[in-house]
């Protein structure tokens, strides 16, 4: 995995790229990546696992559009977060999590005018479940602007997993994907938690073959190599 990307450290890439702010200085960049909470993953002194996913702010021409909601203990951290940034949690009009666990939806009910995309299932006015796109499971996108911002069958973490592809940025293709990269270094604690390992490592392979940036689930951004490619 490690020699897909390339070696920059936590440290020097925040300081080349602030992770909480890609502002759009390139001329036809039509879409901004913010990250609204920070995620983590590690095992402390007595051996148990604590993490927390990220959380992310997609920005556009009529989207506001969040991946990912945490877990329920950070909804005043989202809430500020999102102010900070100049929006209010009315005007998010879409939501999508990557996956069903508790440190992804927690904050859902802070949304009440989006169509909320908890991995397969939609919803959209309150009522209404809408269908995704007839093979979406072989590669078929569900579109929320076109070819820009895509919703795609990842699985391999859970059997339902979805990743956000954002196309137009300032740094090319970014895909938001949840914990199909728990961090940066992942190269092998997902297959600790991973309900298809088969289809997990396949999933991550067309990832980093359409990415320039990932978004993981509990770590920082980093880049893909294009030698990957």
């Amino acid at each position: 995995l490690t020699s897909g990307f390339q070696n920059i450290s936590h440290q020097s890439v925040s300081t080349r790229y602030p992770f909480t702010s890609f502002k759009m200085a390139e001329e036809g960049a039509l879409y901004k990546v913010s990250i609204l909470l920070d995620g983590y993953g590690y095992t402390d002194e007595e051996n148990r696992y604590r993490a927390n996913g990220t959380s992310t702010l997609i920005t556009g021409p009529n989207n506001r559009i969040i991946v990912d909601t945490g877990s329920p203990r950070d909804k005043q951290r989202l809430l500020d977060k999102l102010k900070h940034l100049g929006h209010a949690p009315e005007e998010v009009n879409f939501v999508v999590c990557t996956h069903g666990h508790i440190d992804h939806v927690g904050n859902l009910n802070l949304f009440p005018n989006a169509v909320q995309m908890v991995s397969h299932d939609i919803l959209q006015e309150q009522d209404y479940y809408a269908d995704l796109p007839e093979n979406f499971d072989k590669g078929t996108p569900y579109c929320i602007d076109g070819e820009t911002v895509q919703v795609i069958s990842t699985p391999g973490h859970t059997f339902s997993d979805v990743s956000v592809v954002v196309r137009s940025t300032d740094y090319g293709t970014v895909i938001v994907c949840g914990d199909l990269f728990e961090h940066e270094d992942d190269e092998n604690v997902w297959e600790e938690y991973s309900e298809c390992p088969e289809k997990h490592k396949e999933s991550r392979a067309k990832v980093l073959e359409i990415a320039d940036w990932v978004i993981p689930g509990h770590g920082k951004m980093f880049k893909v190599n294009q030698p990957k490619r």
